[in-house]
């Protein structure tokens, strides 16, 4: 770490409600391996949102904003929700401001969805079985052009695990806020459903995904062999699928890539101004 270099502070908003998970560990792993690639002085704190009502104030240069477990519905008028909430105001009205030092927000799946929620730009609803598993996910629209997409396929590929989804969108309200959608689950033939949204740009600060760009392939592995984890995917996607769901976690060009892509693209646009630092040799 290079300590002559000024301080870059990341917020990470837990929204787990203590409740276990990977993907914790996986936001600390990329947030320390971005650290020693790029030799910053960089440190993180963690806000335990749901289950203390902890959000950070606005001294911080990016926030990522975790998913979690239950309904995004269910939380409207909490205590915690509405200091979210506000967290989020103030971040937009500072960015709205005439300060140089914009604040860039990533949210993530349940971050996603009470988003997609406060904005009005879908229909949030539970899915008709758990989504989970390695899946593709199609960039659509301008997501052709979105920085946060650069060096990933498509379709390219990452960790899928939720309940809910939100769909149909509002294509009057995206016209009228300025947001644009960018991806959409995979495409099913086979079934008459309408594809879930699966990333938003809400504005040239704030980015969010319904799937998980920080999951890893050991944290994943670990999940999968999970006797209720692989009986769920077999019941949704067969054992065919899920074998090849397997695979897929040792293909360097699927979820390792994923990972080791979005949320640093994310991290290089919050982090701008230390981009001319020379990364460690």
């Amino acid at each position: 770490m290079n300590t002559n270099t000024p301080e870059i502070k990341v917020a990470i908003l837990d929204l787990y409600d203590g409740v276990a998970n990977e993907g914790m560990r996986g936001f600390r792993e990329i947030l320390e391996r971005y650290k020693m690639q790029h030799n910053l002085n960089l440190s993180y704190q963690v806000f335990d949102v749901r289950g203390k009502a902890e959000v950070p104030g606005l001294g911080f240069d990016a926030y990522i904003s975790s998913g979690g477990p239950g309904s995004p519905l269910d939380s409207e008028g909490s205590v915690w929700e509405r200091s979210y909430f506000n967290l989020i105001d103030q971040l937009e009205d500072h960015n709205l401001g005439n300060s140089a030092d914009k604040k860039h927000v990533f949210f993530v799946c349940h971050s996603f969805q009470l988003m997609c929620r406060k904005y009005g730009l879908g229909e949030i609803n539970t899915r008709r079985s758990s989504s989970f598993g390695v899946l593709p996910v199609h960039i659509v629209g301008n997501g052709n052009n979105e920085h946060i997409f650069d060096g990933l396929s498509n379709p390219f590929y990452t960790v899928d695990s939720r309940s809910w989804q939100v769909i149909n969108p509002d294509e009057k309200r995206f016209k009228d806020l300025d947001m644009e959608l960018v991806a959409l689950e995979k495409e099913r033939p086979y079934v008459d459903l309408p594809r879930a949204m699966m990333a938003i740009r809400f504005s040239p600060y704030f980015f969010a995904t319904q799937f998980h760009p920080e999951a890893d392939a050991h944290g994943m592995s670990m999940l999968l062999q999970r006797e209720d984890k692989k009986a769920d995917v077999i019941e949704e996607h067969g054992e065919a699928k899920y074998n090849e769901m397997i695979e897929r976690l040792e293909d360097p060009d699927k979820i390792v890539h994923t990972q080791h892509t979005i949320i640093p693209n994310f991290l290089n646009k919050a982090l701008l101004k230390y981009e001319k630092l020379e990364p460690r040799v």
